[in-house]
C-alpha cells in the first residue's frame, strides 16, 4: 500500500526468483500503520489488495504470460496466409476477412499485455480477454453511431443476411385471464402461452446479477424499478405490454425472487468458504485434484459488498447512479433489438447478454473499491470505465436511429406517478443529508449547553467546592484579561 523506494513497510519484496518468499512475507507481516484498518471490511481490503499484489507477482513479469508463444503463433498464421494461401477474389469476403483478423490479432495483444483487473479465477487471461472485447465492441457501436440510419440497419446485413428487415414486436398482452373458461381444450392456455425460453433466462440473468450487485436490497429494487418501467414505456415498445400476473408474479416473484434468492444462498455459501489453495501436484488424491480443477472457477478470495448508501452524500448518489445504469442497459437490450431491426431470439442479442455477464461483475468490483477507499483507487477502473461508455453509446445509437419512438409523451397518470416518486426521492435526501445532520448539531449543540448550565449550578449550590470546568474557564478568562 505504501512503497518508497521499492521496500514495502511489510519489508523489501523478494526478488523474482524466490516466488515463495513473498507468500510468507505477506502472511506474517501486519498491513501498513498508516494504514491499518479497523473491522472486517479493512481487513478483507488488505487481505485482498495483498493476494492482487502476490497474483501480479505470479502472473507478471516473472510468471509465465505466454507471449513468445502467442506473437510465434500469430506471425506464423499471418505468414502462412501471406505466402501459402491465394486470396480471392471477393472484395466483400476479403474485407470480412480482414476486420476478422485485426480484431483476432488485437485481442491476442490484450491478452498477453493488457493489465489485470481485480479477478483472477480461473485465470487472469480470461478476464484480459473480455476487456479487449469491450473495446472491440465499443469501438463497433460508435462505428454504428456515426452511420446513416438505413445504412446502420443494411450494415448488420455484412454480419447476418437475415437481418436489417423490420420486424414486428411480439404483444405480450391481449388476453390475461389466468383461467379462460371459454376455451374448453385448455382454460390455461394463457400460462402456457408465456412459459417460453425467457422464464429461464429471467431466473439465469437474475441470479448473476445477485452474484454481481451481492445485495439483496438492490436486486429487489432493481427488479421492482424494471417492472414499473415496462409499465411505463408500454406505449413505445408493444413487448413492454404484458398481464399484470406476467409482471408481477412470473417475472418479480417467481423468476427474479428465485434467482436473488439462489443468488443470495450462493453469496452465503462463497462468504463462509475457506479460501486456502494448494497446488494440484500437490494434492495427493484424483478426487482432490478433481474438486480443485472445479474451485478454480470460484473467486481466489472474497470481499462482501457493503454498499450503505444511508452512511454519506457520495455513495448515496454512487447507489443512484448504479441502479440508473442497470436499468438504462436493461432498457438499451430492448430499444437495440426494436432499432436495429433484430429478433429477440438472435444470436447477437444472446452474445450481448453473454458478454454483459462476464463484464458487469468485474465492473461491480471495480466500482465498489473505488466507493469504499478513493484514497487508494483514485481512478475508476478500466473495465467500469467502458461499462458506462458502452451503455451511453447504445443509448445515443436508440436516440438516433429511432427518435419519433422515444419522444412519445408518456401517458398523464404515468407521468404523475414518476413526478411523485422523483419527489419523494429528492426529499428523503434532503431530510437524510441535510435537514437531518443539521438537527442533530443542533440537539449536540443544545445538550451540552445544557450539561455546562447543570454542571455550574451544581458548582454554585456546594459553595466552596469548585468543579475542573469552571476552574479552567477561570483560568482562560484570567489569561484572556492579561493579555
Amino acid at each position: 500500500r505504501a512503497c518508497e523506494g521499492g521496500s514495502c513497510c511489510w519489508g523489501p519484496f523478494p526478488s523474482p526468483t524466490h516466488a515463495p518468499d513473498i507468500t510468507s512475507s505477506l502472511q506474517q507481516q501486519p498491513p501498513c500503520p498508516e494504514h491499518t484498518w479497523e473491522g472486517g471490511a479493512g481487513q478483507q481490503q488488505w487481505a485482498a489488495s495483498s493476494s492482487s499484489l502476490l497474483l501480479e507477482h505470479r502472473w507478471g513479469g516473472g510468471g509465465t504470460a505466454h507471449t513468445l508463444t502467442v506473437l510465434f503463433s500469430l506471425t506464423c498464421a499471418l505468414g502462412y496466409v501471406t505466402l501459402l494461401e491465394e486470396t480471392p477474389q471477393d472484395t466483400a469476403y476479403n474485407t470480412k476477412r480482414g476486420i476478422v483478423a485485426s480484431i483476432l490479432v488485437f485481442l491476442c495483444f490484450g491478452v498477453t499485455q493488457a493489465k489485470d483487473g481485480p479477478f483472477s479465477r480461473p485465470h487472469p487471461a480470461y478476464w484480459r480477454f473480455w476487456l479487449c472485447v469491450s473495446v472491440v465492441y465499443e469501438l463497433f457501436l460508435i462505428f454504428i453511431l456515426f452511420q446513416t440510419v438505413h445504412d446502420g440497419r443494411q450494415f448488420m446485413k455484412y454480419i447476418d443476411p437475415n437481418l436489417g428487415i423490420p420486424l414486428p414486436e411480439r404483444d405480450y398482452g391481449g388476453n390475461c385471464l389466468i383461467y379462460d373458461p371459454g376455451n374448453e381444450t385448455d382454460p390455461y392456455h394463457n400460462i402456457w402461452d408465456k412459459l417460453d425460453g425467457f422464464v429461464p433466462a429471467h431466473f439465469l440473468g437474475w441470479y448473476l446479477k445477485t452474484l454481481m450487485i451481492r445485495d439483496w436490497w438492490m436486486c429487489m429494487i432493481i427488479s421492482v424499478m424494471f417492472e414499473f418501467l415496462e409499465y411505463s414505456l408500454e406505449h413505445q415498445l408493444p413487448n413492454f405490454s404484458e398481464c399484470w400476473w406476467d409482471h408481477w408474479i412470473m417475472d418479480v416473484i417467481i423468476c427474479n425472487g428465485l434467482g436473488i434468492y439462489c443468488g443470495m444462498k450462493t453469496l452465503s455459501w462463497l462468504s463462509l468458504k475457506t479460501y486456502k489453495w494448494q497446488g494440484l501436484w500437490n494434492i495427493p488424491t484424483y478426487k482432490g485434484k478433481m474438486k480443485r480443477i472445479v474451485f478454480q472457477f470460484t473467486p481466489y478470495s472474497w470481499v462482501k459488498f457493503e454498499w450503505k448508501p444511508a452512511s454519506s452524500l457520495r455513495r448515496w448518489l454512487a447507489v443512484c447512479g448504479i441502479i440508473f445504469i442497470f436499468l438504462l442497459a436493461e432498457l438499451n437490450t430492448f430499444y437495440l433489438k426494436f432499432v436495429l431491426w433484430m429478433p429477440p431470439e438472435h444470436y447477437l442479442v444472446l452474445l450481448r447478454l453473454v458478454f454483459f455477464v462476464n463484464v458487469g461483475g468485474v465492473a461491480m468490483r471495480e466500482i465498489y473499491d473505488f466507493m469504499d477507499d478513493p484514497k487508494f483507487y483514485k481512478k475508476l477502473g478500466q473495465q467500469a470505465w467502458l461499462v458506462a461508455a458502452i451503455t451511453a453509446t447504445e443509448f445515443l445509437i436508440v436516440v438516433k436511429y429511432d427518435p419519433y419512438t422515444l419522444t412519445l409523451s408518456l401517458p398523464f397518470y404515468i407521468t404523475q406517478c414518476w413526478i411523485l416518486g422523483i419527489i419523494l426521492v429528492l426529499t428523503w435526501t434532503m431530510w437524510r443529508f441535510f435537514i437531518r445532520d443539521i438537527t442533530m448539531r443542533y440537539k449536540e449543540i443544545r445538550r451540552q449547553k445544557q450539561e455546562h448550565r447543570h454542571e455550574k449550578d451544581k458548582c454554585l449550590s456546594n459553595g466552596d467546592r469548585r468543579s475542573p470546568i469552571l476552574d479552567e474557564q477561570s483560568g482562560n478568562e484570567l489569561r484572556e484579561g492579561k493579555l
